[in-house]
Parts: structure tokens; sequence; C-alpha cells
């Protein structure tokens, strides 16, 4: 379906051919209707599926066609991060443009200048906020925000919002709205305390169910089964020589990011990183370099597991293996975008076999594993809990256990030799030799 079967507003539909949209997707054919119709929305889409664009389009008609007022805040989007709120906020410039609507993005990690634009904009009025929780509520907090003739309210991401710890945050944000308005929420996933959520807060709402569970089969996908002194080992590694100009490397913990970017530019490469730590302005920064292609490596928190909207990363990394597998479809979702291929490589370390069996069950396929280097050393067998053999005892997953690489693991204690030249189920990853990334000096 072509965006111009909409009949959108011709300034609108200007901005629509200026951004490069043609096509619209299958969730921007089933919630645009329902929302210019009135309705209130409870959607299941992940990142990539174009739930931006879903609720942007029809809000932005209907403020045209009369919904808007320079007095007040008419539409109010609430996003689990800052990359999110800028990733829509740039959006909505390109659609606007030849449109007289107006928005403002807020979210934490400016300076006084920014403060001062955005305490204007909340308490003399836009059409649309864009905002995080915890920014918005330091300004209801003093007083000026105009949030009650609000027509539009937009969770997205309510789901990353709940996990972060957002809930009482929202509930004291929604206290502030009229009970009159059209109310979107947007979820990658359904649990319980989404539809909790969903219930206090929407009316008589139209359900769409877009989620994509599964990632896009042109990411080839492999595991590396290692002991975790083997990370950083493994990664330079995988880096040396290797074909890809767009690295996104995600690591759980803030520690590790910074380690592993320290590892990585002490050895020659071309890296940086991206966490909460880090100011707004150093974030974007980094955040430009990579999507130009003059940097690289990026080594980052989940924080980046679904704000960032850059085509053609072409290898995504999981140094950790994410807690669920949402969060691994998401993190792996980064690539093979805009109809280009891509790869995903995750470690998974012995105490997180568990957590890697559990996310193949639920993308529905065995990751095939890949054979580690040999100069690595002996590394453990993939043997989850869920999935030993009875009569094994439990152990502690192959601890002290080394993996021969080249056989199928069994039930016997394993052969000391490893990395031999058998036949094996573990797969060489073979990359095209290049000169290593250039050296940041």
């Amino acid at each position: 379906m072509k965006f111009t079967e909409f009949h959108f507003q011709e300034s609108l539909q200007e901005g629509i051919d200026a951004s490069g949209w043609e096509d619209a997707t299958p969730v921007q054919e089933q919630v645009i209707p329902l929302i210019l119709s009135g309705r209130d929305i409870i959607a299941s889409a992940q990142t990539g599926t174009g739930k931006t664009g879903a609720f942007l389009l029809p809000i932005l008609q209907r403020l045209l066609e009369g919904g808007s007022s320079d007095h007040h805040i008419n539409a109010l989007i609430i996003v689990p991060t800052r990359e999110l709120a800028v990733q829509i906020s740039g959006h909505l410039d390109g659609l606007t443009y030849f449109t007289n609507l107006s928005s403002i993005a807020v979210y934490g990690g400016g300076d006084g200048n920014t403060f001062v634009q955005e305490k204007i904009a909340l308490s003399k009025g836009a059409d649309i906020v864009v905002s995080t929780p915890g920014k918005l509520i330091s300004h209801i907090n003093m007083g000026y925000v105009k949030l009650t003739q609000l027509s539009y309210l937009i969770l997205d991401e309510a789901d990353r919002m709940l996990d972060m710890g957002f809930h009482d945050d929202i509930m004291r944000i929604i206290a502030q709205l009229p009970e009159e308005r059209q109310t979107l929420l947007f979820s990658a996933t359904m649990p319980p305390k989404i539809r909790t959520l969903a219930q206090k807060i929407l009316k008589n709402p139209a359900e769409i169910n877009i989620a994509i569970s599964k990632p896009p089969e042109r990411i080839k996908q492999h595991k590396f089964v290692i002991y975790e002194p083997q990370k950083n080992p493994l990664v330079k590694n995988l880096l040396k020589g290797s074909p890809f100009r767009s690295i996104l490397i995600f690591c759980s913990k803030k520690i590790n990011v910074k380690q592993l970017t320290r590892d990585l530019k002490k050895a020659g490469f071309n890296a940086e990183e991206i966490h909460s730590d880090l100011d707004q302005a150093q974030r974007e920064e980094t955040l430009r370099q990579f999507a130009s292609k003059r940097l690289p490596i990026l080594v980052a928190t989940d924080i980046l597991s679904r704000g960032i909207d850059i085509d053609e990363i072409e290898l995504v990394i999981n140094y950790d293996v994410p807690h669920d597998g949402e969060d691994y479809v998401h993190r792996i979702g980064r690539t093979a975008r805009a109809e280009t291929d891509g790869t995903a490589y995750t470690f998974v370390t012995e105490k997180e076999q568990g957590k890697m069996s559990r996310i193949e069950q639920l993308i529905g396929r065995e990751v095939p594993q890949a054979q580690v280097p040999a100069e690595l050393g002996e590394v453990p067998d993939y043997r989850p809990k869920e999935r030993r053999p009875a009569g094994d005892g439990g152990g502690k997953k192959g601890k002290g256990k080394p993996q021969q690489q080249d056989r199928k693991p069994t039930p016997a204690p394993p052969k000391p030799a490893v990395n031999t030249t058998q036949k094996s189920d573990r797969v060489p990853i073979k990359l095209e030799k290049r000169p290593p990334a250039p050296s940041q000096e």
C-alpha cells in the first residue's frame, strides 16, 4: 500500500516524500486508519516494523485537520531513552518540514540553553513533545507544564519503560492529563504488566499484533562457546583482518564496555564507547561518527539496542548473552536493515548457556556454534542444563571439562585434545582477510 492512498494533507505528503517513504509496512497499514478514526490502540510491534511512522503520520494528519493549538501541548510521546527521543524527533523534523506544526524533544543531558528551550515549549505550548519520563517529571515538578488540554498520548516501547522502573513516573504523568484523550500504547512484548497498564489507561482499544519474535533470515547468526577470560581475545581475533566496516558490540555492563574499548584501542583498533556515564553531547558525536562510517567499531550497553536508527551495520557482537530473547532480537536486529544482509555473533560462557538455550527456543532455531580459534585454548562444552542427558548428574556446565571442539559433546568425558581436524558440527568462520581497522593514531 502506498502512503498516497491514505490521502494525507498535501503539506504532510510532501514531508513523507522528502523523507523517502513510499510503501507502508503491515503495522502502518493496520494502525493508521484506526488512529485516524479516533480509536485507542494497543499494538505489539518491534523496532524495524515501521511503528514510529504508524503513530506519527495519523497524529500529524489529525493536528493538521484542526486539532492544533499554539497555547498548550497537543500530543505527548513518552519513550524510554534519549536515543529514541532523538530518533523520533528527527523523523518529526522531516515529516513536518512543509507544515506549521511544532515539536520538541525533552530528555536529560542538555545544557542551560536546552533547559530554557524546553521550559518555553512546555509552558507556552507545542504541537508535539517527545520526552523521557524522568526529564518530563522534573519539569512537571516545577509547575509550568501545560498538559490539561492534551489530545494525544503515545507510549512507545512501554515494556522497556516498565523494565527500567518508570511505572510510577508514567502514572504521575498520566494523572496530569485530561480523561478525554486518544491513547496509543506500543510494546515489543505483551507481558501481564503491560496488560495491566493498558487496562488502566486505554478505553476500548483496538489490538494489533505485528510483533516479530524471530530475527530476519538474512542475519547470519553464530554462537561462540567460551570461558569468560577468552571474550576480549576473541573479539580482537575476530576483528583482526575483518571485512566488516561497521561493527556494533553490545555489553550488558558499563564496566565491560569501558574495559573492552580500552583493550581495543590499545590493540590499535579505531573504537569508541557509548553508555550512560557519557554526557549527551559526547554520545551524539560518537553516534554521528559511527553513522557516517568514520568510526568503524562502536561498543555500547543495551541503551542502543532499540534506540539506534543506522543502516548498513554489518556485524553485531553480543559480548554477553542478553537477559531475554526479545533483547537478543533487538540487538541483532541492528544489522540487516534496509534490505541488507548482516552477521551476528554471540559469546556464550558456562553461566550463560541456559539463557542462550531459552533464546534459541524463542526464535525457533538453534544458533550454529562457531569454532573458536585454536590459539585461544580449550573451551567448554555447550550443554545447557535443560538439555543435559539423563544421568549426567547436573555438574557445573562442564566446568573443568574442556571441550574437544571438533566432535559433538557426549555424556562421556571429552578427550583433552582441542581444535582437531576431525569432522565437526562447529562452523568455522572464514573471513576475507583485509588490513585491520585503522588505528586512532
